[in-house]
């Protein structure tokens, strides 16, 4: 397989770019009555329209042909047939079959009875905390429930418990704790009870140094309140780690399985996801999970050229390395869609942010993009006005429902401002006699249009997401399932810590980060 950038492919669509550097969305509409009908694909009952690229016909062909020049569909094949597609580590990715419903699952590697058997005891937990059963160290009914994690033990049921809200009941409560700053923490517990509080420890190795830092105050909390005996009523884990969850005081019944075949980011639909069960009910984690499915077979199945995440890769593709964008924006119409773009966020950039291919060359293009973004209506009155008439190009996807909740005028105002701002950025607006009010327009956008905010749709939605990232992986020839750059700084940190507590001299660090160490610890930042 030739480099990318000197690929026939690659070298096409290059060619192509120039052609079309000077043909406006505008005109592209006006020349094809049909184009929005042309330029849309309904996949496990999300509807995508991408008709507002500055693509045509050609376009699509010719970033077809780039990603069967890299073997997409055979990388697909891979990842679902359970092989070690995460070369670094040795390992499946195997995310997809948290939510496979069915074994024997992958071919050749059954993991289901793991799963389902895993599943069964995520439900009969939450069942037992949602009814009562469940009870406290002192006999009283669990209200509410704190997650502590970080990265994807945190933000992915953090997105989906916020997301989901309306199918929660009165009881119990979710929070969620993440940064190694104390004030995280310290903010959440003055409201609750201790004889009516369980916490959740979600990390892997259960040696996360801000997850155990919160979990160990955590405890020291219950344990002030009702004793050190009560400690394992208000606690369950999520980890690999058995034996360190029940050495800090957990019962091997509340430690639920995490695997090394699913990423962090990925682990949503795995016990991570124990909190939305909890919050609103294991019924609609479960159909959670049957939209993944669906949208994996989708996936799987579907011609390139009708494939929703395909399609979304090619479009991320074709910004990136062939028009120079080095953001993507992220705009869903809908309040309790608060966290998409920041899990979006890491699923993205910890996935692609990688500047070594495959086979160890640093590599010659774009890999992935900044992911950011906010609500609308939010976002129209902070940074709309640079998407509209700022110098950058920034391709957006807009998220909205055709049914909101009531009342009916209101949802109506919020889908009249999403589709009046993807309108607005392609078509522009003219005016001669005032500069400053002219919009040039042309600025890419795509509408995800979801049926509501149901579970099914946004598990649908989000495995969309992670397969436009897989796909994009594959065009770059990186490894989306690794993430040795976030390791590195952990590292350091550990490192640093002795120095800041008990002094002692840094040598082998850089002159800024010396001073800035002995800096702090004169202003009593350390431990002397």
């Amino acid at each position: 397989m030739p480099p990318l950038t000197s690929s026939p492919a690659w070298q096409a669509l290059a060619a192509h770019r120039a052609r079309l550097a000077g043909t406006s969305m505008r005109e592209l509409f006006a020349q094809d009555p049909g184009r929005a009908a042309r330029f849309a694909v309904e996949a496990a009952g999300l509807h995508l329209d991408y008709s507002k690229h500055r693509i045509t016909d050609e376009t699509l062909r010719l970033l077809l042909a780039l990603a069967a020049s890299r073997d997409l569909g055979g990388w697909t094949r891979r990842m679902f047939d359970g092989e070690k597609i995460n070369a670094s580590e040795g390992r499946a990715v195997l995310h997809v079959a948290l939510r496979a419903g069915r074994g024997p699952f992958p071919p050749g590697r059954d993991v289901m009875p793991e799963v389902e058997a895993t599943l069964a005891r995520m439900r009969a937990f939450s069942d037992a905390v949602r009814s009562g059963e469940w009870r406290g160290g002192t006999g009283e009914l669990v209200t509410d429930v704190v997650n502590i994690g970080i990265g994807g033990s945190d933000l992915g049921p953090r997105m989906v418990t916020r997301a989901l809200r309306a199918f929660g009941g009165p009881r119990p409560r979710v929070h969620f704790v993440a940064n190694g700053d104390p004030a995280d923490l310290a903010a959440t517990l003055p409201a609750l009870d201790p004889a009516h509080t369980l916490f959740i420890v979600a990390s892997k190795t259960f040696t996360t140094v801000e997850t155990l830092t919160n979990a160990r105050r955590a405890r020291e909390w219950i344990a002030g309140a009702l004793g050190g005996r009560a400690v394992g009523r208000h606690f369950a884990a999520v980890s690999a780690n058995v034996e360190a969850a029940t050495e800090f005081g957990l019962d091997e019944s509340a430690v639920f399985p995490m695997w090394d075949w699913v990423g962090g980011r990925y682990s949503l639909w795995s016990a991570v996801g124990l909190p939305i069960a909890l919050a609103a009910g294991y019924e609609r984690f479960a159909e959670l999970l049957a939209g993944a499915r669906a949208m994996d077979e989708h996936f799987r199945t579907a011609p390139a050229e009708r494939n929703l995440p395909v399609l979304m890769a090619l479009l991320g593709v074709w910004y990136a390395n062939f028009w120079g964008a080095q953001s993507h924006c992220v705009l869903p119409y809908a309040e309790d869609l608060h966290y998409l773009p920041a899990y979006l966020q890491q699923l993205e950039m910890e996935s692609n942010g990688k500047r070594v291919d495959r086979d160890g060359n640093v590599v010659d293009y774009a890999t992935a993009p900044v992911i950011w973004g906010a609500a609308g209506t939010n976002s129209q009155h902070s940074f709309h006005q640079l998407l509209h008439q700022g110098r950058l190009l920034v391709p957006s996807d807009f998220v909205l429902l055709a049914r909101g909740a009531e009342p009916a005028e209101a949802h109506a105002m919020l889908t009249a401002n999403a589709l009046a701002q993807s309108a607005a950025l392609m078509a522009g607006k003219d005016d001669p006699q005032a500069p400053h009010r002219a919009l040039p327009g042309n600025q890419p956008s795509s509408t995800l249009l979801l049926p509501a905010l149901e579970p099914r749709a946004l598990g649908a939605l989000l495995a969309a997401y992670e397969h436009k990232v897989f796909a994009q992986g594959v065009i770059w020839n990186v490894n989306s399932f690794d993430q040795w750059g976030v390791e590195h700084g952990k590292v350091l940190a550990r490192g640093l810590l002795p120095r800041l507590l008990e002094g002692g001299e840094a040598p082998e660090l850089d002159a800024s980060t010396r001073a800035l160490l002995a800096r702090i610890r004169g202003n009593g930042g350390g431990g002397d």
